[in-house]
């Protein structure tokens, strides 16, 4: 079985609503249909890859290759786990959460997305909170950050909703000109205070463990 040689293909998170795993090849090229149909409304730019412009089958593809990609990259000391939302048993979007020395630094930072026609309804938020769970109390993470533009409000407003707190500012470039991004970061106790939402945690094995960089 593939999950003999790959353990997080076992990894289940589920909240209320959602349920959080690595999808089979048929549910990712669903959830790539998904993006092709939006991500985000077209005078928005949240992203400073700015993959949610392209073409619907170019975003599509994005999808399809990024995941394939941090698949294939995976190594202990750098991993980035793609976390494919579904609800009622369909793929919404994507929450990711990755890490760099995980085994020595626990911390992670986390990035999102969810399709244009299933937002405002809080799975975004629901989403969040589930990996939060998997990331703080399944793993042991001292510290996860995001970073969204300063002009990103439901982003910022899901970040604050759950505890996080500002933690400075970066400024990059995007189509020649500089653009501001609010780094945030949130700590156990904070999460501790701000967990709201019901989260069960499946499949996280000893051999899933030793891929996070984790002794089991």
């Amino acid at each position: 079985m593939i999950t003999d040689h790959w353990p997080l293909r076992g990894l289940r998170v589920s909240s209320p609503r959602l349920e959080l795993r690595l999808p089979t090849e048929d549910e990712l090229a669903e959830v790539a249909d998904v993006a092709a149909r939006g991500v985000h409304p077209p005078q928005d730019r949240p992203f400073l890859t700015p993959w949610g412009e392209l073409a619907p089958a170019e975003r599509a593809r994005h999808v399809v290759q990024s995941h394939w990609r941090r698949l294939g990259r995976w190594n202990a000391r750098d991993w980035a786990l793609d976390l494919v939302a579904f609800h009622e048993g369909r793929p919404v979007g994507i929450q990711d959460m990755r890490a760099k020395e995980f085994g020595v630094r626990r911390e992670i930072v986390s990035g999102s997305w969810l399709g244009l026609e299933h937002q405002g309804r809080g799975l975004g938020t629901e989403m969040r909170a589930a990996m939060l769970h998997l990331a703080f109390a399944e793993l042991g993470t001292r510290s996860a950050t995001s970073m969204s533009f300063t002009d990103n409000h439901p982003s910022l407003a899901v970040s604050r909703r759950l505890g996080y707190r500002s933690d400075g500012i970066d400024r990059d470039v995007l189509d020649g000109h500089v653009v501001v991004s609010q780094r945030l970061r949130l700590s156990p106790e904070a999460w501790t205070e701000h967990a709201r939402t019901p989260v069960t945690v499946t499949g996280l094995t000893d051999d899933c463990r030793t891929l996070f960089g984790l002794n089991p």
